[in-house]
C-alpha cells in the first residue's frame, strides 16, 4: 500500500493565494476550503490513494517559539485564511481522511512521527508526503520516502532531493541552520549560502564533522576563511537553527495504520457543503462511509 500525507497548512495557503475567493451563504470566506476539498478529493479518486492523512498548523505558533522568539507566528497572516483552519479541519474529516490538528507542535511534525512511525510496516510500499516544504525534504529515505509537490507534478526521492538541494536528506536541517528559512522566521548564518552550504555539507554532513581548518573545505582560501570565522562566531545560533529545522518524530499520534483507510465521505459532508454553498460538490464523491 501507499500511505499519502498531507501538508493541510500548505494546501490551504495554495488555495487561499492561488485560487479566487469565494463566500459562503453567510458571508464568509471559504475559498481556500474548497480548495482543500477540492485537492483531497482528487487524491482520493485520480491518484488512487486509499490511507490517507491531513495534518493542519491549528494555531501557528508551536514549542519552537519557546526556543527562538524570532520564529514564524501568526502575524502578517490574513484573518479570512486564519478563520479557515478549523473549518478547514472539519472539512477533511467530514470528507472521511484522517485529521492531525497541531498545537504544540507543528503539522510537519505529525507527518514526520507518521513517515516514521509507518514506513518500516511490511505492508508498506511507499509513503507520500504531499508537500514541496523543504523541511519535509529530510523525511525522503530512497524511493521509500518521497515527498511529492503536486502543483508541479514533481517526486522528490532520495537522489532528487539531492539534485535539487546539494546534499542529502539527512542535511537538510544542517543545510538550513546554514542558509536560513525566511518562512520560518530564522535568519542562518552570515555569508552562508545555498551553494557553499550544499558544498561543505556534502563531505561533512553535519556541522560537527566540519573541520575547524578551512582548508580541508575545497573551496577558495579567502573564502573559506570568511566563511569559517562567521561559522566559529554564531556557533550556539546554528546549533539552535538546526534544532528549530529538525522535525519531530514524537508526536502523540493515536491512529494506527489501519485506521488511515478511506472508507468514503461522511454523512455530515452533505451538511457542511450545504453550509459552503458548495452543494455541487456533492455530485463528485464517489463512496459513502
Amino acid at each position: 500500500m501507499h500511505i499519502h500525507l498531507v501538508d493541510g497548512t500548505y494546501e490551504l495557503f495554495r488555495n487561499f493565494f492561488g485560487a479566487p475567493p469565494r463566500k459562503a451563504p453567510d458571508g464568509r470566506e471559504v475559498g481556500a476550503t474548497l480548495g482543500l476539498l477540492n485537492s483531497l478529493l482528487a487524491l482520493l479518486t485520480k491518484s488512487g490513494a486509499t490511507h490517507v492523512a491531513c495534518a493542519f498548523d491549528s494555531v501557528i505558533e508551536s514549542f519552537r517559539n519557546d526556543l527562538y522568539p524570532g520564529y514564524k507566528t501568526a502575524a502578517g497572516v490574513p484573518a479570512e485564511l486564519l478563520a479557515q483552519f478549523p473549518l478547514a479541519e472539519r472539512a477533511a474529516a467530514a470528507l472521511g481522511v484522517v485529521v492531525w490538528p497541531m498545537k504544540k507542535f507543528e503539522a510537519d511534525d505529525a507527518l514526520a512521527t507518521a513517515a516514521r512511525r509507518f514506513q518500516g510496516r511490511r505492508t508498506v510500499e511507499q509513503i507520500v508526503i504531499c508537500s514541496p516544504d523543504k523541511d519535509l525534504a529530510q523525511l525522503v529515505t530512497g524511493q521509500r520516502v518521497v515527498c511529492w509537490d503536486r502543483r508541479r507534478e514533481i517526486v522528490y526521492d532520495e537522489a532528487a532531493v539531492l539534485a535539487k538541494y546539494g546534499v542529502r536528506p539527512a542535511s537538510i536541517p544542517d543545510w538550513l541552520a546554514l542558509v536560513g528559512d525566511a518562512a520560518d522566521g530564522y535568519p542562518g548564518v552570515p555569508g552562508w549560502g545555498a551553494k557553499s552550504a550544499a558544498w561543505v555539507l556534502a563531505r561533512y554532513e553535519h556541522l560537527e564533522a566540519i573541520p575547524a581548518d578551512p582548508a580541508a573545505w575545497g573551496l577558495g582560501a579567502a573564502r573559506s576563511q570568511r566563511l569559517a570565522e562567521s561559522l566559529q562566531a554564531h556557533q550556539a545560533e546554528v546549533r539552535l537553527y538546526r534544532q528549530l529545522a529538525t522535525l519531530r518524530t514524537d508526536v502523540p499520534l493515536r491512529e494506527k495504520l489501519a485506521d488511515l483507510r478511506w472508507r468514503g465521505a461522511q454523512p455530515r459532508l452533505k451538511r457542511l457543503c450545504r453550509e459552503l454553498g458548495a452543494a455541487q460538490f456533492l455530485e463528485r464523491i464517489p463512496r459513502w462511509a
